[in-house]
């Protein structure tokens, strides 16, 4: 397990300098949500920005989005 995070931690890495075209923008969102009466929840999400499309995962949800300049 810990090689295949190194070898996509270092894809991410290579694409995000833009060596192979367009760089990525990868990001890593987290939440921590506290209730009454002691609960707590923790959510992390990852995601990639291409250019002007978002693709992202938070859970069991795939989200792609796409920006537009005007």
């Amino acid at each position: 397990m810990t090689k295949l995070f190194g070898a996509a931690l270092a894809l991410l890495v290579l694409a995000g300098c833009g060596v192979d075209g367009e760089p990525l923008r990868p990001k890593l969102n987290t939440t921590l949500k506290a209730g009454s009466g002691g609960h707590a929840s923790v959510g992390v999400g990852v995601g990639v920005d291409v250019g002007n499309v978002n693709i992202a995962t938070n859970g069991s949800k795939v989200n792609v989005g796409m920006g537009l300049d005007l």
